[in-house]
């Protein structure tokens, strides 16, 4: 079995004919399976008017399906977004006789010039879709592996409690295992695990699953709250990482300025301190202090968004150590 989480950017609505609905909030979640193979497709609804959302379902893909009808900002947004979040795979669709040479400088050194150029038959997409997923065959979680699953809905359910639905970023869960909920770290205990409306024992990197929960109320719970028994998990309301800005960013960032912080289903204001750039302001390192406490992993990236910059709302990332 093996899933495949694809963002798709495109015209409003086009992911409807590549699965069944499921969840629909700001983000709205599409579902195709075949035998033991899924592809959860992840569709930013409430963007662009809100740019969280378009972060939200590139911070959650393996892979993006970009649908291109014409050459525009928004274009050039998704492109930064996708590059910044490390989208590395994926997939373009041309529409109104554009051509791979219209758009090839827009992609000319981000991860999409790697982007493989489809069709847009619906049918051969999702056959493309199921035949990649096939290739992630997941596995059981060894005994001692940990996971790491941030929550992107959360709800309660008569008769069976608290259920939060999220993707396994790492590692691996097992029905049973005691978690603890971060920020706070409460513990609490998988009753049961679901992944595409089956029951399972298991679930591993990569797969989408839904969590019954033990031991916590569902109004104790907030999107961007990270289930995890990893020891290897930091937190805190104030980092210092180094930062690369976006090619087109047109000055030094400096201290003051307002930004917000994007990791796994966190976005975070987040004000910069300081900001120090020994000699190449692209690349400064900078001291953040955020509204409220990150959750990460060291070694994670985090995009970093200025919401109040028109045309160009995304800065660049930050590597989190």
């Amino acid at each position: 079995m093996g899933n495949l989480n694809v963002a798709v950017l495109g015209p409003v609505g086009y992911a409807k004919d590549l699965g069944k609905k499921g969840t629909e909030s700001d983000i709205t979640f599409y579902n195709l399976k075949k035998g033991e193979d899924t592809v959860t497709v992840i569709e930013p609804t409430r963007y662009p008017e809100r740019l969280a959302p378009l972060f939200y379902a590139a911070s959650m893909a393996d892979a993006a399906l970009v649908v291109v009808s014409e050459i525009t900002p928004m274009l050039g947004e998704w492109v930064l977004m996708l590059n910044e979040a490390g989208v590395e795979r994926g997939y373009i669709v041309l529409r109104n006789y554009l051509t791979p040479e219209d758009v090839a400088p827009l992609l000319r050194g981000t991860v999409l010039e790697h982007y493989a150029f489809v069709d847009t038959d619906p049918i051969a997409l999702r056959d493309l879709l199921l035949g990649e997923a096939h290739t992630r065959s997941s596995v059981p979680s060894a005994a001692g592996v940990v996971g790491t699953i941030p929550i992107d809905h959360h709800f309660n359910v008569r008769g069976i409690g608290t259920v939060i639905l999220g993707g396994v970023v790492r590692g691996g869960i097992r029905k049973h295992d005691t978690l603890k909920v971060y920020p706070g770290e409460q513990a609490i205990t998988v009753r049961s695990i679901q992944k595409h409306d089956d029951d399972f024992d298991w679930a591993a990197e990569g797969d989408r699953v839904g969590l019954a929960l033990k031991n916590i109320e569902s109004d104790d719970l907030d999107r961007g709250f990270v289930l995890s028994n990893d020891p290897a998990i930091r937190l805190g309301a104030k980092v210092e990482a180094r930062a690369t800005l976006v090619r087109y960013w047109p000055a030094p960032l400096t201290a003051g300025t307002v930004l917000h912080l994007g990791h796994w289903m966190q976005f975070i204001p987040a004000r910069v301190e300081a900001v120090r750039d020994d000699g190449d302001w692209r690349q400064p390192t900078l001291t953040l202090v955020l509204e409220r406490d990150l959750v990460y992993l060291p070694g994670d990236a985090a995009v970093l968004h200025y919401l109040e910059g028109g045309k160009l709302r995304i800065a660049g990332h930050i590597e989190l150590a």
